[in-house]
């Protein structure tokens, strides 16, 4: 007797109408992601093949590594439309950044140079070998010098899954969440998507990205999903139209 089971949805069939994209690195030769306009080019073309409407790129910011400023940024973002124009007409492409929190950065915020996602939302990661000491300094002086904070991929701070409590704590500091779309597919472990299935069923994920930087992670986005709270995710996702 045969049993017919039900396939598993692909990521790719979750992106939703009108899907604004808060996070990735499509923006040639300045952090790890693109390392040139070909690169660029491919990314783009699969986020419009996918249903993105919008992506706001942000490239690294990390002293010492990837050195970048808005001016390096808001450069390369400048020669990706001048370069790749039918392609920027067909997706709306913003440029921000994604940035570590150590005492660099907060020297920035101080200053007020942060590319934000929109308004005051600013993009925000830790390392993935252990939290800043000062992590909630950071965090309450970002917010005091006017900044929301959104932390990037929280699911993958692995330093944090064994004590599911210190996620509370940074919701309650005031960070938004932001979950890698492939933590839903198994693509950084079995752990990473259990901790992500375990946010949704929290309701503390927020928002969603890609973290686009190269041809794996498009073609991975082909893989089927296998978390359990799929309707979270979902909403998660459309809760980035909030960045029209």
């Amino acid at each position: 007797m045969f049993s017919f089971l039900k396939p598993k949805a692909r990521l790719l069939d979750l992106i939703p109408t009108n899907y604004v994209d808060i996070h990735s690195h499509v923006l040639p030769g300045i952090d790890d992601g693109a390392k040139t306009i070909e690169d660029s080019k491919f990314l783009l073309e699969s986020m419009i093949e996918f249903g993105f409407t919008k992506v706001i790129t942000s490239p690294h910011t990390i002293e010492n590594i990837w050195n970048n400023t808005p001016e390096t940024i808001s450069n390369a973002l400048k020669f990706t439309k001048e370069n790749l124009s039918a392609l920027t007409e067909k997706v709306a492409l913003k440029a921000a950044s994604e940035y570590i929190m150590d005492d660099y950065f907060a020297s920035l915020f101080d200053e007020g140079k942060l590319l934000t996602i929109k308004d005051n939302y600013v993009l925000v990661e830790m390392s993935y070998i252990n939290p800043p000491i000062q992590l909630y300094d950071y965090i309450f002086k970002l917010q005091v010098a006017g900044y929301i904070p959104i932390l990037a991929h929280p699911e993958r701070y692995v330093f944090y899954h064994s004590d599911f409590s210190n996620y509370a704590k940074l919701k309650k500091a005031g960070c938004y969440f932001q979950m890698n779309l492939l933590s839903a597919t198994g693509y950084y472990g079995k752990e990473v998507a259990k901790i992500a299935d375990q946010l949704l069923k929290n309701d503390m994920i927020d928002f969603v990205g890609s973290d686009f930087h190269h041809k794996h992670h498009v073609a991975s986005f082909s893989n089927p999903i296998i978390i359990k709270e799929v309707d979270r995710l979902k909403k998660a996702a459309e809760n980035n139209c909030s960045f029209k």
